[in-house]
């Protein structure tokens, strides 16, 4: 996210905060390159950092996602909960 043409880096984790400054990096060095090589791999290594940024915020997510489920799992009546489900026998 940009604010004011800056990365916006609040309430992220240290490894995201991380790959996007490489990112950010990346891409002034690529502004900065009169060689066309040169700048598509300043170009590339910054598209790998957003992505590499981008995995590590779906990781967080998803562990915040089995975090908050298995706290509602918690909260569910015994009778409701997953390990008694299992236990309970069908009649046909």
């Amino acid at each position: 996210m940009r604010a004011g043409g800056r990365v916006v880096l609040n309430n992220l984790s240290v490894q995201v905060r991380e790959c996007l400054q490489h990112a950010e990096h990346c891409a002034r060095q690529a502004a900065a390159q009169t060689n066309c090589k040169l700048k598509e791999d300043f170009l590339e290594m910054e598209r790998r950092w957003l992505f590499l940024a981008r995995s590590y915020e779906f990781t967080e997510r998803l562990g915040d996602f089995s975090d908050e489920a298995k706290r509602n799992t918690d909260k569910l009546p015994e009778a409701l909960a997953p390990a008694s489900i299992g236990a309970c026998r069908y009649r046909a």
